[in-house]
């Protein structure tokens, strides 16, 4: 927690944040299939299984989130979800991938699904001040 910080009480109430993939992302996995269903004809026997392909990222773009409030934050992957108190969590850091990481107190590290270094005024808001904005 940063030396200073003063809790908001009028957001103690608030609504958690969702912050999720564009839905336009589904756009490209249908590309992907169109591309895919030219293997079809050419590899009857195995060109239809790749069309999973397609479906594994489309339910990618609809599951993977990070959901923050005053308390917590949850990092929903495919398979499975992890939910971190802000107080276990030093610090952010934004790696080659797009998405933040949280460097956890026992030294691990949480991807956040969705969060950019353009996301992060609404981690601020949802966290109470934890999270440092950097646009001001």
């Amino acid at each position: 927690m940063p030396s200073g910080f003063v809790p908001d009480p009028s957001s103690a109430t608030s609504a958690p944040v969702v912050i999720r993939m564009s839905p336009m992302a589904h756009f490209a996995t249908g590309f992907v299939a169109l591309g895919l269903l030219a293997l079809v004809p050419a590899f009857p026997a195995w060109g239809m299984a790749l069309l999973v392909i397609p479906a594994v990222l489309s339910v990618a773009i609809a599951r993977l989130r990070t959901v923050a409030d005053r308390e917590t934050v949850t990092a929903r992957t495919l398979l499975g979800s992890r939910t971190v108190r802000w107080d276990g969590i030093d610090g952010l850091r934004f790696a080659k991938s797009a998405w933040a990481r949280a460097r956890l107190s026992d030294g691990s590290e949480l991807r956040l699904p969705a969060v950019t270094f353009a996301t992060l005024p609404l981690l601020t808001a949802a966290s109470g001040g934890r999270v440092p904005n950097p646009y001001q």
